[in-house]
């Protein structure tokens, strides 16, 4: 057993609660087509998860990467949010973080505005949302909110749970496969967040 007060889980948003690869590629393709540039589906995979500039800047020049970066935001909650669902487990497993006293949080390197939008469309409601942070930088709010535990699906994800010094999860319906993964430092992969469900004891403060 634990204390409830022990329990609190972040997450990481994109293909870990949910599965979103529909929309960002679309996203991605229609902004850098815009630009004269064609990237496929699959160079585009392997980016999902990472900050937006970043991922642009593979494409893009420098003079174009802020602009691109709007127009992506805007098309994004136009046309990515209906084309986003559930991961399996996903709404199961919150709800057992809740139902057990516990707090959930997610940390995304999504904009805020994105995150809340996706959540609200797939009826998944964590008790505290932060955006615009990848790898190390999600330390900070999983410090700040007493997090036990990150899950996610990116090797970024596990190093912010290793500096914050709470429990690695990966999960590995991402791009990054499980090997990966525990390089990366995962304490503990699993196939779907359903696998963790009754499990909620690994994801508490010892």
């Amino acid at each position: 057993m634990y204390d409830a007060k022990r329990l609190v889980v972040g997450f990481d948003l994109d293909m870990t609660l949910v599965d979103s690869r529909q929309g960002i590629v679309g996203c991605m393709q229609r902004v850098l087509e815009a630009r004269g540039v064609t990237a496929t589906e699959e160079q585009l995979w392997p980016l999902i998860g990472a900050p937006l500039l970043d991922n642009l800047a593979l494409f893009l020049p420098d003079d174009q990467l802020e602009g691109a970066a709007t127009d992506y935001r805007a098309d994004y909650l136009e046309q990515a949010i209906e084309v986003t669902v559930l991961l399996p487990g996903a709404r199961e497993l919150v709800d057992a973080i809740h139902d057990a006293g516990g707090t959930v949080l997610v940390v995304s390197a999504k904009n805020p505005t994105a995150v809340k939008a996706v959540l609200e469309h797939v009826g998944v409601h964590p008790d505290i949302v932060v955006g615009d942070l990848f790898g190390h930088d999600k330390a900070t709010p999983l410090r700040e909110h007493g997090a036990t535990a990150y899950i996610g699906d990116h090797s970024g994800d596990m190093h912010a749970a290793r500096t914050a010094e709470v429990r690695a999860i990966g999960v590995a319906t991402g791009p990054t496969d499980a090997e990966k993964l525990h390089e990366a430092g995962a304490d503990l992969v699993v196939e779907d967040l359903g696998d963790l469900v009754s499990r909620l004891d690994e994801l508490a403060a010892g």
